[in-house]
Formats: structure tokens, C-alpha cells, sequence
């Protein structure tokens, strides 16, 4: 039962146009519903949980939790709008935030006992970003050179640095 956590990239700049017209969040937009349909054609996929944040602030940047059902993401996802800043390094403490919740709501983390080794839930943040600027309300402070969709071991050897 894995918590699949996309974390997608609402900046202003995720309205540019692509060659086709398409914007950028537009394509974010379908490359997780076509996951979502690919996914649900697995049978191992039964188990799975969703969690939806983009780049607001907490707490209107969570969107759907994992709590919420399929219907309730997929409304929340296509209503996404690009006109934020882009703060990465918030919004990832974010979805670290709302997973360690998820672990302790479900009985994995107890504190003060140690973490339940018999309980296993993986969980999967998927990062999706234009990868343009990284601003925040001071300004623009660095140019990401790194690909745009992260996998949860990047991001942590990213924020370990």
C-alpha cells in the first residue's frame, strides 16, 4: 500500500507555452493522469494511496490527502492554477511533513517506542517542475539545473548537501 505523493509546480512561470500551445502545468497536468490510468490498470495498485501538493503554502497548498478519494484528486488536479512562486524547499517539507503524519496516524512511527519494523508502507514523491527559477518572495535566487521530475532518493541526497 504505497502513498504516491505528487508534488507539482504551480509558479507563475509553469504558464509558459510550449510549441503547441500547450502550457507547461497543462502538461504536468496530463502526465499524472496518465500515470493515475496506467497505475490503476495494475492489479498491485489496489492498495495505493494519493496525496496531491503543489507549491502553495500550508495549508492551502495540500490539495487532496490521503484520505481524499480518486474523484476528489482528480477535480483538485485539473483545477490547479499556475500563479504562485516557486519554493521548492518548502513545498518538499511539506510533503516530508504530511508523509510523517500519514506514518504516525497509522501506527508505523510510535513516538517514544521506535518506528513498527513489521509495518511497511513505502512512499513516493514525485516532484514535477518546469525547473526554471527558483524564487521565493525575496526574489529570484538560483537557476535549478537539475532534471525536472526528482525521485525521492535525489531529493534527499539534495537536501543532505
Amino acid at each position: 500500500m504505497p502513498v504516491l505523493l505528487f508534488l507539482i509546480d504551480t509558479s507563475a512561470s509553469m504558464n509558459q507555452r510550449t510549441h503547441l500551445g500547450t502550457t507547461y502545468l497543462d502538461i504536468a497536468k496530463g502526465a499524472v493522469e496518465t500515470f493515475m490510468k496506467l497505475r490503476g490498470r495494475d492489479p498491485a495498485s489496489r492498495g495505493d494511496r494519493y496525496m496531491l501538493v503543489n507549491f502553495e503554502d500550508v495549508p492551502f497548498g495540500i490539495k487532496a490527502g490521503w484520505k481524499e478519494s480518486h474523484a476528489t484528486f482528480m477535480t483538485e488536479l485539473r483545477n490547479l492554477q499556475a500563479t504562485g512562486l516557486t519554493t521548492i524547499g518548502q513545498s518538499l517539507r511539506t510533503a516530508f511533513d504530511l508523509l510523517n503524519l500519514n506514518r504516525l496516524v497509522t501506527g508505523i512511527d510510535n513516538y517514544g517506542q521506535g518506528r513498527n519494523p513489521f509495518f511497511l508502507e513505502p512512499a513516493i514523491i514525485i516532484t514535477i517542475s518546469d525547473g526554471n527559477k527558483l524564487t521565493s518572495s525575496s526574489g529570484v535566487q538560483d537557476e535549478q539545473n537539475r532534471p525536472t521530475i526528482l525521485s525521492t532518493h535525489s531529493i534527499i541526497s539534495h537536501l543532505s548537501v
